[in-house]
């Protein structure tokens, strides 16, 4: 069993960008429509760019129109928590990821229904894309099953 966890501070600041950092661990926001894996058609994986844990899966996304990665859910619900946001005189639900505790993005009850409902926008800063190709060799082989169902 694969252990993820966060690294300590000195090395996030070394190993993610500025971006990557402000976003996942200061709560920070991309702009839409100009970040990594709001258009993103391939199929794979994405995991946490601070801990790997993974979260989403390309089989569970979906174009919003919102100009973010838009998820209808984790592929562990356990790798993604939720937590009451009132910033920006808002209230909305956070995710974050478990082991990494990176600031992932927020939910939002407007998915489509067919699919649950619930629209995960997600921060391209804080995902790393694991193509499905790769998923053995980089130790997510478990998560092969989820590309083998019809299209949908």
């Amino acid at each position: 069993m694969t252990t993820y966890r966060k690294p300590d501070d000195a090395t996030l600041r070394t190993t993610l960008s500025d971006e990557q950092y402000r976003i996942t661990q200061a709560c920070g926001t991309e702009p839409p429509f100009r970040n990594a894996f709001w258009n993103h058609k391939a199929p794979g994986l994405y995991v946490d760019v601070v801990s790997g844990e993974p979260l989403f899966a390309s089989v569970h996304k979906f174009d919003s129109g919102t100009g973010w990665p838009s998820f209808t859910q984790p592929v562990k619900r356990e790798h993604v928590t939720e937590h009451r946001d009132v910033s920006h005189d808002m209230v909305r639900i956070e995710v974050r990821s478990m082991h990494g505790d990176s600031h992932l993005g927020h939910v939002f009850p407007d998915g489509p229904r067919e699919a649950g409902g619930m629209r995960y926008c997600i921060n391209s800063a804080a995902l790393r894309f694991v193509p499905v190709e790769e998923l053995a060799a980089q130790g997510y082989a478990e998560y092969l099953p989820l590309f083998d169902a019809p299209s949908r």
